[in-house]
């Protein structure tokens, strides 16, 4: 009797000890409302109440310690940065600036966007070429607008000036194009321009297939950096698998045909049949020919059978 009790109530979650000191208070044959009478009175709860009772104790872990608790993972934490499957991105800055400025300014303001819509996407290694005689206070035949952008650009190591000086009073500026398509081509990247270089594909047949096929022409539409959907045609890469070092190609989704079971195309039809799965998708007067064939071929092995002595 006494070892039932002891269960019952260890199965309601009270201490054995607590129910020790009951019994031995009321005695073993002592009924179990009894019991529980006693055990509410000595102020005895169940373990389970008593968890619920204490708050839970919040620990406070610091910022950038490793705790055991789960927590989300941001882009880049799990070692697989989505940056490493884009291309490098080298901008012709004076073809961008003069475009954004209507081919009269040399608008700064043009650069800092095509570098925003750039780095939005995720690219991290972004290059802007200029020649260093813009860095010089504008002039009447050359004005320039916003170039306190170029400074900014050129702390974040984002703009990059190709080397000019001036010798007896005439500048001497280096060709900024070489520089833009050599590094592009060195690093495997994409050239941001509307100038198609073509005396540097004259001069060196490796970079005239590089220009071809790496570069991305753009437009600028109410301050809004737009590069096309389609940079090398309608039947070429899409923009985001042209900007991407592992394009993904997409799923080819069939059409299911129209006509169904009563097609007569055949494998000339471009739609997608379920039911010609397994079947060579011939059409009815191809069937008809195989057919026609087959018996005049069997006769003409059993004459020559007959006639072989």
């Amino acid at each position: 009797v006494h070892q039932s009790k002891m269960d019952f109530f260890c199965k309601l979650g009270y201490g054995k000890q607590d129910i020790c000191k009951v019994l031995e208070n009321l005695g073993q044959e002592a009924l179990e409302d009894d019991v529980l009478k006693e055990l509410i009175r000595m102020g005895s709860k169940p373990q389970a109440l008593e968890n619920q009772a204490q708050p839970s104790q919040l620990k406070l872990v610091a910022r950038g310690s490793c705790g055991t608790t789960p927590r989300l993972k941001w882009l880049g934490e799990d070692g697989s940065d989505s940056s490493d499957s884009l291309r490098p991105i080298v901008i012709d800055g004076s073809n961008v600036a003069m475009s954004h400025g209507n081919k009269e300014v040399f608008s700064c303001w043009g650069i800092q966007l095509a570098v925003d819509w750039f780095r939005e996407r995720g690219h991290t290694y972004i290059k802007v070429f200029v020649p260093l005689w813009r860095k010089e206070p504008p002039r009447q035949d050359s004005p320039i607008a916003d170039q306190h952008i170029l400074g900014e650009l050129e702390k974040q190591s984002v703009l990059i000036y190709t080397p000019s000086r001036k010798v007896k009073g005439k500048r001497v500026v280096c060709y900024d194009d070489r520089y833009i398509v050599k590094v592009a081509y060195e690093k495997d990247g994409v050239i941001v321009s509307n100038d198609h270089y073509r005396d540097l594909q004259n001069e060196n047949p490796e970079w005239k297939w590089f220009i071809e096929q790496r570069l991305l022409m753009y437009s600028f539409v109410s301050n809004r950096f737009m590069p096309p959907d389609d940079p090398l045609g309608r039947h070429g890469p899409t923009l985001s698998n042209f900007l991407s070092k592992k394009p993904v190609l997409p799923e080819r989704k069939w059409q299911p045909c129209p006509y169904g079971k009563k097609c007569t195309y055949g494998n000339k039809c471009k739609f997608y049949h379920p039911e010609r799965q397994h079947q060579a998708q011939l059409s009815v007067a191809d069937e008809l020919r195989a057919k026609t064939k087959a018996p005049s071929a069997l006769g003409k092995e059993e004459e020559r059978c007959r006639c072989s002595p």
